[in-house]
């Protein structure tokens, strides 16, 4: 049978109804970003237990009852992968979700990989496969058909299947406090980049100084705001690597931002005026407006960091084999150095490290300060054994 798509507001404002009914809904969105400032949105998929819906955004235009939803306390919004949705709510009514349960997130504290994709969790979880035909859809071009409304439903039939079982499955490990923390985590983490200035969200800047960084944050204000009026990605309007580089060459004309390669193309020549503007403004203002460098941002680490850090990163490994955790999701290599600076060199400036706090710390952080102390050591395990090395007391 021909799959429905919701395209008349009365229909929508009903599923909105629905929803808040029952208080717990599987959420996905499909959506277009290559040539737009923001990500377009072309379909947005529900799940209930009763029943499974597309919404077409082009048709329905202000989506705000359903965000509304997505960011009160009593509806409970599962996705996969839900990075997007979350900016999606942030953008359209400045507010953040309350009640979100990433599947994805979710299954990294039950294995061992991740981020695993939709497909794999449900093959992993469900037995099912599911199918991935469409995933080089134009979600912005009409008429949608069967075939891809049907794939794009598929996205949310198994979710909360999947939610309930994960549910289960963590708070019988006594992990479900975990998910939570780091759920809230990573939903803070993403507000934090959204609220955080254009110039901060660049790499290249550590090296510069504090009037090459007032370069910088001058001229990625006005990239946002062209890309912002023009409706185009910010890549689009002038790219990063193009932007830092301006900030270390100092044009003062015309001419002289020609030197920088690349800047010859069409769609920036035309901007080369208002570039060079910013840069004398930027080069004019007084020391006491000139933004703060971010100290140790990028500070590389020295040999005696990396060998440490290495050391950690064994001992972090192993046991997150023997909780059967997801290593990537428990710490990255900058996590570790963070640890061994604060602990080993008395860096600690910058406050708890990450793996010292909350469930990391519960987790694996205790081990990790033994074994720089010298408290706990590891050797090569049985070739029986379940993991490749052991730990042991060296006291």
């Amino acid at each position: 049978m021909p799959t429905p798509l919701i395209s008349h507001h009365e229909d929508f404002v009903e599923l909105c109804d629905h929803i808040r009914e029952s208080g717990l809904v599987a959420f996905d969105t499909e959506f277009v970003s290559e040539s737009t400032y923001r990500p377009e949105l072309g379909l947005l998929q529900f799940a209930t237990r009763e029943r499974s819906a597309a919404v077409d955004p082009l048709e329905i235009g202000d989506l705000s009852l359903w965000w509304e939803i997505m960011a009160d306390d009593t509806t409970d919004v599962v996705v996969h992968g839900g990075q997007a949705e979350i900016r999606f709510c942030l953008h359209q009514i400045g507010r953040r979700p309350r009640c979100l349960h990433d599947i994805q997130l979710a299954e990294g504290f039950r294995g061992r990989s991740y981020p695993l994709s939709y497909s794999a969790i449900v093959q992993r979880v469900m037995g099912v496969s599911v199918d991935g035909s469409q995933t080089r859809t134009d979600w912005l071009r009409r008429p949608l058909s069967d075939d891809q409304l049907r794939y794009a439903l598929e996205d949310v039939d198994h979710v909360l299947e999947i939610r309930d079982r994960q549910i289960a499955w963590l708070e019988k490990q006594g992990r479900l406090s975990w998910f939570h923390a780091e759920m809230d985590r990573l939903i803070g983490d993403i507000v934090s980049d959204e609220d955080a200035p254009a110039w901060k969200r660049l790499s290249g800047t550590h090296k510069l100084s504090r009037r090459e960084l007032a370069i910088v944050a001058r001229l990625a204000e006005w990239r946002e705001e062209e890309a912002a009026f023009r409706n185009r990605p910010v890549r689009r309007i002038l790219r990063d690597d193009l932007l830092v580089d301006l900030a270390r060459r100092k044009p003062s004309t015309r001419q002289q931002a020609l030197a920088t390669r690349d800047l010859n193309r069409p769609e920036y020549k035309r901007r080369l005026d208002d570039i060079v503007s910013i840069i004398s403004e930027a080069l004019n203002l007084p020391d006491s407006e000139l933004p703060q460098k971010q100290r140790n941002r990028r500070q590389e680490s020295s040999s005696d960091e990396q060998v440490i850090s290495k050391l950690l990163s064994l001992s972090l490994s192993n046991l997150c084999a023997e909780l059967d955790i997801s290593q990537t999701l428990v710490a990255n290599n900058k996590d570790l150095t963070e640890l061994v600076r604060y602990h080993r060199f008395g860096q600690k400036k910058k406050g708890t490290p990450k793996l010292m706090d909350g469930w990391r710390g519960e987790v694996c952080g205790q081990l990790l300060l033994n074994v720089m102390d010298g408290k706990v050591g590891f050797r090569v395990a049985p070739a029986d054994a379940a993991t490749p090395l052991e730990f042991f007391s060296s006291e």
